[in-house]
């Protein structure tokens, strides 16, 4: 099994920027796809961005170049780079991991952002 601990949320201002990180511990795949999702109140679970192993990047649409999504593999933890934040980026972000055949997937407590003035 796989924990992932999410930290780096908080409240910045509109146009400001803040840094997600997730850390993993456990039986983690040497093939596997981390990433970032979010959820807003009374909205669906979306997609923000993913990260192989191997570094193969896929970002939503709405946050395709302002999100950078990295990894450190050394440290098993990925980050969320966030610039340029608007009020419609306030959600939980969650951390999620899945090993190689996305058989096995986990998920992270999340972590508050909120984008207001």
């Amino acid at each position: 099994q796989v924990q992932l601990v999410e930290s780096g949320g908080g409240l910045v201002r509109p146009g400001g920027s803040l840094r997600l990180s997730c850390a993993a511990s456990g039986s983690i795949s040497s093939i596997n796809a981390m990433g970032w999702y979010r959820q807003a109140p009374g909205k669906e679970r979306e997609l923000v961005a993913t990260i192989t192993n191997g570094g193969s990047t896929n970002y939503a649409i709405p946050m395709k170049g302002r999100f950078t999504i990295s990894r450190d593999n050394g440290k098993n933890t990925v980050y969320l780079q966030m610039n340029s934040l608007k009020p419609e980026d306030t959600a939980v972000y969650y951390c999620y991991y899945t090993d190689y055949d996305g058989v096995d997937n986990y998920w992270g407590q999340g972590t508050q952002v909120t984008v207001s003035s």
